[in-house]
C-alpha cells in the first residue's frame, strides 16, 4: 500500500485569488479533503472531482465536529494510503486548532506538510487599505481570541497590552464577549473614541463592513448584526478608513 500524508492547508478568506500556488496544488492533488465550515465553494470548486469531500465544519456555539473526531478522521484516511488535505479558512495555525491536528499527525508518523494562508486579519486590512501596522499610530499587531473553550473571555488575556493605545488589536470570534472585551480595555485606559471596524465575510460577495468606536462597537453590532464569520479591529490605524476604505 502507498504512504498516505497530510496537507494541513489555509483557505484564505474566501476568495480563491487569494490562495497561495502551493495551496492550489494541494487541493487539485488531493484524495481526500476535510474542509471547514468558513471554506468558500469558490475554493472548493478547485478540487479534483473525483475527490472525497467531507465536512469537517466548527462553529462556535452551534453543533459542530468534535476535534478528536476530525483527527481521528484524518488519521483514517492518510493511513489508508490517500493525499489528504485539511483545509481550513483563513490560516491553519492562527485561531484554526492546527496545534493539534499537527500533534495528532505526529502521534500516528503520519507526513505532514503545513501550508499557511491568508488570515482574514490580512484580507480585511486590505479591503479597507489600511496598514496594520503604522509608525506613527501602531508598534505592533496582536491578535487575540474573544472567547476560550467554554465560550468566556479567556481569563488569561494581557489586559494591559488590550488596552494599550498604540497597538492594533484584532479580535478574533468576538461577538458574545465583546462588550466584556471592550469595556475592561478602556477600564484600564483605552480612550472610548479609538476607531473601530467589525468586517463580516472580508473578501466575500457578502461581505459587511461596520465602522465605529471601541467605546460602541459592542452595542452597534447588538443592534445591526452583520453575518459570519465577524472580525473586530480595534486601532487608530483604523481612523483612515472610516473615510477613505470601502465600505
Amino acid at each position: 500500500m502507498k504512504r498516505g500524508s497530510v496537507a494541513l492547508v489555509g483557505a484564505g478568506p474566501g476568495d480563491p485569488g487569494l490562495l497561495t500556488i502551493a495551496a492550489l496544488r494541494a487541493i487539485e492533488e488531493a484524495d481526500v479533503i476535510l474542509f471547514d465550515e468558513l471554506v468558500s465553494e469558490e475554493v472548493l470548486a478547485l478540487a479534483n472531482p473525483r475527490a472525497q469531500r467531507i465536512h469537517a465544519g466548527k462553529r462556535g456555539y452551534r453543533p459542530s465536529c468534535k476535534q478528536a473526531d476530525i483527527n481521528a478522521e484524518i488519521i483514517k484516511w492518510a493511513k489508508r494510503g490517500f493525499r489528504v488535505v485539511r483545509l481550513k479558512g483563513g490560516d491553519p495555525l492562527i485561531f484554526g486548532r492546527g496545534g493539534e491536528e499537527i500533534e495528532a499527525c505526529a502521534s500516528a508518523g503520519i507526513d505532514l506538510e503545513i501550508i499557511p494562508g491568508v488570515t482574514s486579519a490580512q484580507a480585511a486590512a486590505a479591503r479597507l487599505a489600511v496598514s496594520l501596522t503604522h509608525r506613527d499610530y501602531a508598534r505592533r499587531v496582536q491578535f487575540i481570541t474573544g472567547h476560550d473553550r467554554h465560550g468566556r473571555v479567556p481569563a488569561d488575556l494581557n489586559w494591559e497590552a488590550v488596552a494599550d493605545p498604540g497597538a492594533t488589536t484584532i479580535i478574533y470570534m468576538p461577538l458574545r464577549t465583546l462588550r466584556e472585551v471592550t469595556a475592561k480595555a478602556i477600564a484600564l485606559g483605552l480612550p472610548r473614541g479609538t476607531p473601530a471596524v467589525a468586517i463580516a465575510n472580508a473578501t466575500r460577495a457578502d461581505e459587511q463592513i461596520l465602522h465605529s468606536t471601541a467605546g460602541s462597537i459592542a452595542e452597534e453590532l447588538g443592534n445591526r448584526p452583520l453575518g459570519t464569520p465577524v472580525l473586530v479591529m480595534i486601532g487608530q490605524v483604523f481612523a483612515a478608513a472610516r473615510s477613505e476604505g470601502p465600505r
